[in-house]
């Protein structure tokens, strides 16, 4: 039987072997969503002695029917039960997660849970085969389906590697997630996490894990189907907990990766001492804890494992980064928020950002500006610049601190006393700092006298990122081919623009339909015939 299964968690649904048709079901980004009284049908194909005299309801040893098959539902939420039916004939009915064999799983969580039944082979038939899914009439709850698996008795698992071999196209990954504190029974809602890793081999991952330069550290282990996963995670404060997340969003790159672009690399292996080219290795890994990641590490579904840790900018020996090799960064910034503006008089702090002459007002002697950039950097310098009036309400006295999360702040440079003598004055402020962060907060604490505050524009200043070289790596590892010795592996950053910034309850008095890609789900010219031929019937009649 060639593998059958439909994936719900996209848009489209991926399909194999199958056509689908649904009633009283709602699409929704990540699953179908099946109402009271409303199904799934799935039409698909398995092999036998065919069609001909002779053919019966199980293929015994001329096929492949008639040692059953099993059946792989994977819902969100656990509580919705479902029937199922096999050629019109019921399987099962009222099936819950604990009767498919699961375990302690919270029924009003929305995690992906796997039902497995067993279809006897005496139900199957050769050639065509109609599945039903049932939400039962009168059930409040929606049965939301993500995925439906189809695989011979003999090979479990087979539709799964078929939909993760699909899938490998599509290596952008977002989950919503969710922390656990050891001491604690309530799960918490925390940050999206977001990554992407390829060295161009489209291979899925299995388990990730990596460590942020403030010290945090996270290890996670994905479903097959990459629904969804479960790790631990240990706080830069040592905290520990559990750590688990449920698929979202998935893009084919660089679909999902513009707002955080990744690092990308040209590599080399290490073999006997001799380094040769290996192609491109793409990172993007944000927990939105704010903190970029150092080392990462990763296995994949082929049984291959890889490690690098990205070296840090290095510093001046005195520790003070040089004015010359600072660059303006203040285009990265992709959000700005201040404690109060002069909204009524466009004198709003975006205006900080712009080289015209305007300007940033606030109706008070203290005040906070909070920055956002696109991606953490070592900010080593800043400049303000005065406003076209009024000395009094200079800024005189303030901090400047950084944050990997918006929540905790460090304090990086303190100014007391300080003055300006003209209008649209610029100065620049240097001081020590070679840690990331991704948001800056300017914290005004006096001005020169007045009532107000107002600046006409802020400069954030950072170093640069080491160029590639010959000699130098921005990042070092090892490479373990499945069943070979592991190998060297290091890596310098690719210069170019890329590498800095780049419902249910519905009625109808027919069946919604999907179809696959013909060159997926059929298998040989009689099997496209067959698709071809149930679209037009249902065209005919829609």
């Amino acid at each position: 039987m060639e593998p059958v299964f439909a994936d719900f968690s996209t848009t489209p649904a991926r399909l194999s072997n199958a056509v689908v048709g649904y009633h009283r079901c709602a699409v929704a980004p990540s699953h179908l969503a099946v109402g009271s009284d409303g199904y799934i049908k799935l039409d698909f194909t398995t092999e036998g002695r065919g069609e001909g005299a002779g053919a019966t309801g199980a293929a015994g040893a001329d096929g492949d029917t008639g040692a059953g098959a099993v059946l792989t539902v994977t819902t969100l939420g656990a509580s919705v039960p479902m029937d199922v039916l096999l050629n019109g004939k019921a399987v099962v009915e009222g099936l819950t997660f604990a009767e498919a064999g699961g375990h302690d799983v919270p029924q009003d969580r929305g995690l992906p849970v796997d039902r497995v039944l067993s279809l006897p082979g005496e139900l199957l038939a050769p050639g065509d085969n109609l599945l039903e899914i049932r939400s039962p009439a009168g059930e409040e709850g929606l049965l939301r389906v993500t995925t439906v698996t189809l695989d011979p008795a003999e090979d479990t698992g087979r539709a799964r590697r078929a939909l993760a071999a699909r899938a490998g196209t599509r290596s952008v990954f977002a989950f919503d997630t969710e922390q656990r504190p050891v001491d604690s029974t309530v799960w918490q809602p925390a940050s999206r996490l977001l990554f992407h890793l390829d060295r161009g081999d489209r291979a899925v991952p299995a388990q990730l894990s990596w460590r942020g330069t403030d010290g945090a550290e996270t290890a996670i282990a994905l479903r097959v189907d990459m629904s969804g996963f479960h790790g631990h995670h240990r706080a830069a404060d040592g905290a520990l907990g559990e750590f688990r997340g449920v698929l979202t969003d998935r893009w084919a790159y660089p679909d999902g990766a513009t707002d955080v672009p990744p690092h990308r690399f040209s590599t080399e292996e290490g073999r006997d001492g001799d380094w040769r080219p290996a192609g491109e290795l793409r990172i993007l890994l944000d927990d939105g804890r704010g903190a970029p990641v150092e080392r990462v590490t990763w296995s994949d579904r082929r049984g291959n494992a890889a490690s690098v840790t990205l070296t840090a900018a290095v510093a001046t020996p005195d520790g003070h980064a040089a004015p010359g090799e600072l660059r303006d960064i203040t285009d990265t910034v992709v959000g700005v928020e201040a404690s109060d503006e002069f909204e009524a008089g466009g004198e709003v702090a975006r205006n900080l950002l712009r080289t015209s002459r305007t300007k940033w007002l606030v109706h008070d002697d203290t005040a906070e500006l909070d920055f956002t950039l696109q991606r953490p950097a070592a900010v080593a310098s800043y400049r303000l610049t005065t406003a076209n009036d009024s000395p009094d309400r200079d800024p005189r006295d303030w901090h400047l601190q950084g944050s990997h999360d918006g929540g905790t702040w460090t304090t990086l440079d303190t100014r007391t006393g300080e003055g300006f003598t003209q209008r649209f004055e610029t100065r620049a402020f240097v001081f020590a700092n070679t840690v990331s962060y991704r948001r800056y907060r300017l914290r005004i604490t006096g001005n020169a006298g007045g009532d107000e505050i107002q600046l006409s524009r802020i400069q954030l200043l950072a170093g640069p990122g080491r160029a590639p070289s010959a000699t130098a790596s921005d990042f070092i590892g090892y490479y373990g081919p499945a069943g070979e010795a592991p190998i060297g592996y290091r890596g310098t950053t690719v210069p170019g623009p890329e590498s800095d910034a780049t419902g249910a309850g519905q009625d109808g008095p027919r069946e919604k339909l999907l179809a696959g890609d013909l060159t997926d789900t059929a298998q040989d010219l009689d099997s496209a015939a067959r698709l071809l031929g149930k679209l037009a019937e249902y065209l005919r009649t829609s």
